[in-house]
């Protein structure tokens, strides 16, 4: 898993993408920065700095305030990657979120994609 052009890529390049992808889905952008808030711990004005100052994926995950203790939760696999046998934490954590703006766009529940 070649990580370190995806670590280098900013949350900006890639936030309108998991917005147009929910909602392609009839999901909302409401429901995207839910789930990234509930992964990462930052605030909606926090997020929208880190979009603003197009902060890339390492500083961001970096620099989130709290990472969501139910993450070991979030199983399955995404980019042909079994998210729990994914050894770089970081790349991890970008699956993580991947992961579960998958889940957002294939219609599943947001209680059970928060893992509630």
């Amino acid at each position: 898993m070649n990580s370190t052009r995806v670590f280098k890529m900013s949350l900006a390049s890639v936030y309108p993408m998991y917005i147009h992808k929910a909602e392609g889905k009839g999901r909302t952008k409401a429901e995207v920065d839910a789930i990234i808030l509930w992964l990462t711990g930052y605030t909606d004005r926090a997020l929208q700095h880190q979009i603003d100052a197009k902060t890339n994926l390492q500083t961001f995950f970096a620099q989130a305030p709290q990472i969501n203790p139910n993450v070991g939760k979030i199983t399955g696999v995404i980019c042909g990657y079994r998210l729990e046998e994914i050894e770089d934490k970081l790349m991890q954590q970008i699956r993580y979120l991947d992961k579960l703006i998958d889940e957002l766009a294939k219609g599943k529940a947001m209680d059970k994609i928060l893992r509630k």
